[in-house]
């Protein structure tokens, strides 16, 4: 694995986003068959893309990509990259709104597997989250 200045802004920023389980937990534990992969996610996606701040926040790129996750049906990603989403200022209510807003362009099972996905989340970080009361008559 390479490290470099691009390598180590990349695990800042997943540990920002994601905690140590999603920065040294994953880049640490990897397998002659993980290594490269990790070593893409860091330096590429987190050290090159999620820190062009300039042209999109971190709150704006996580947005998109829970959007993108929703469309593309990725239920084990889109649990992690809600957890950043929280992390990074996007509300609770705003993802539900992106779940819904999939229905449009994506149809009702990427919305429904969205809202599972964002209500198991809600369930872990706060049980008692507005989101997971009873709706009003």
């Amino acid at each position: 694995m390479i490290r470099d200045d691009e390598y180590d802004r990349g695990l800042g920023v997943r540990r920002e986003i994601f905690g140590s389980a999603g920065a040294e937990q994953q880049t640490e534990s990897t397998t002659e068959l993980t290594d490269k992969m990790q070593e893409i996610v860091t330096r590429w996606c987190f050290g090159d893309i999620w820190t062009r701040d300039d042209e999109l926040s971190r709150r704006h790129r996580s947005l998109i990509t829970v959007a993108m996750l929703v469309a593309l049906g990725r239920p084990h990603e889109l649990n992690i990259h809600i957890r950043g989403a929280l992390a990074n200022g996007v509300t609770e209510r705003e993802l539900r709104e992106v779940c819904l807003h999939a229905v449009l362009y994506c149809g009702i099972p990427s919305a429904n597997e969205g809202l599972r996905v964002l209500e198991a989340v809600l369930r872990d970080r706060d049980p008692e989250s507005p989101l997971l009361q009873p709706a009003a008559p």
